[in-house]
């Protein structure tokens, strides 16, 4: 079954109750979003594997270590995911960037992908699907899916905070994708929204509320 990783380091847990305050601001809110997504993405990326190089340093030859040849592509789902685009690129720089759209019907509150533009190479690369919010699980099966039906191979799911259902639902789905999340709520409400959470986390970020 997939893992459930959550990153309990005090910063995160701080930035998050940060997040959580009906009075942060629409810059404060992103701000955070950022930085939560660069610290819980340091965790997501401690398998990277490593190689063995020689260099010179001013004073002699070091042996030392960097990242071995393995290439990784970050894919926000539209919309809210772009707020935790700039904090992982902020760590990886060479990342590809594709995205992935998907909306969730008011009615049947089904996941529906409306755009997905993925970098040419993605099947050769690792990916990390990044969104603030895991709720019912729907959206984050969907683009585990999209990416699947291109080829890819190691997939990582990356939130800020997730709720036990949509845990759920990305295990019995995808069981081989590990999720990597700050905090697990409650509980989803009536409308799918997970309690207590930060309320709709695009809005926030966008200041479209």
């Amino acid at each position: 079954m997939a893992n459930l990783h959550i990153i309990d380091h005090p910063l995160v847990q701080h930035k998050i109750s940060l997040l959580r305050d009906k009075n942060t601001g629409t810059k404060e809110f992103r701000e955070l979003v950022s930085e939560i997504a660069m610290f819980i993405c340091y965790e997501a990326t401690r398998d990277l594997p490593l190689k063995e190089i020689e260099l010179e340093t001013p004073l002699a030859v070091a042996k030392t270590k960097i990242i071995s040849g393995r290439k990784l592509a970050f894919i926000p789902i539209l919309r809210a995911g772009l707020g935790m685009t700039e904090g992982v690129t902020t760590l990886v720089p060479a990342a590809k960037i594709g995205h992935i759209g998907i909306f969730r019907d008011p009615q049947t509150h089904t996941s529906v992908k409306y755009y997905s533009k993925l970098p040419e190479d993605i099947a050769e690369r690792d990916a990390i699907i990044v969104d603030p919010m895991l709720a019912t699980g729907n959206s984050a099966c969907a683009a585990i899916s999209e990416l699947k039906s291109h080829g890819v191979k190691n997939i990582k799911f990356m939130c800020i905070i997730c709720s036990p259902e949509g845990v759920d639902n990305v295990r019995k789905t995808h069981p081989d994708v590990d999720i990597y999340a700050g905090v697990m709520d409650e509980k989803l409400n009536d409308e799918n929204y997970i309690v207590p959470g930060v309320g709709d986390a695009g809005d926030r970020i966008f200041g479209t509320k």
